[in-house]
């Protein structure tokens, strides 16, 4: 899909069971300082899709898909799951994994986006944190596989804070807006690498 050594602290990462999370099922609920990834709910799917057709989010992922679809993919299958991410409240974007179950070659594949005014404020980096926690933790994974484009500097260096590190360039990988083909990066993380969730500095006490 084209987003450790330690495991998150438990004071920053909250997962909360829902009906269909008694035993480690697709859908959670996640919470995080900032972020909180959840199934989708009635009205998400065309929030989504205004999301996926902003111009900081098309570049990448090119012409949105319908509605329908959209909520078809929240409904999630046996072997792909697209969670929303919320922050304050608001639909701020998707986040998705898919699974490869064959016991010889499993692993899950991870991919997200943001609205534009969500980029750049760390909530990226902490969903796929969070995301990849619960499918090492609670989906019994041992590696992850993400795939920006080669060229989307921003995300590669989102990713690479969680843990990540660039496996090789799939050439001519996927087709863009342009029509044309572009790069993909290969990236990947195992379990044992995941980063931990940075310590909140403290402001130090003034003096009266």
């Amino acid at each position: 899909m084209p987003a450790r050594a330690h495991s998150a602290s438990a004071d920053s990462v909250v997962a909360v069971t829902t009906s269909d999370d008694d035993q480690a099922g697709p859908h959670p609920v996640l919470v995080g300082r900032k972020v909180t990834l959840r199934p989708g709910r009635p009205g998400d799917a065309p929030k989504l899709r205004a999301i996926l057709a902003e111009p900081s989010v098309s570049r990448w992922w090119a012409e949105p898909d319908p509605v329908e679809v959209i909520e078809e993919e929240l409904r999630g299958d046996d072997s792909a799951v697209l969670l929303v991410v919320e922050i304050d409240g608001e639909v701020a974007g998707g986040i998705q994994y898919n699974e490869e179950n064959d016991p010889m070659y499993r692993h899950a594949g991870i991919d997200i986006y943001l609205g534009g005014r969500f980029q750049g404020r760390g909530a990226g980096t902490e969903a796929v944190r969070l995301l990849a926690g619960f499918l090492f933790e609670r989906r019994g994974h041992h590696r992850i596989t993400i795939d920006p484009a080669a060229a989307n500097e921003p995300a590669i260096r989102c990713y690479a804070k969680v843990g990540f590190r660039p496996v090789g360039i799939l050439r001519q990988y996927e087709r863009g807006p342009d029509g044309t083909f572009h790069d993909g990066l290969l990236m990947d993380l195992l379990r044992g690498e995941l980063a931990p969730v940075p310590s909140r500095r403290r402001r130090p006490l003034r003096r009266v």
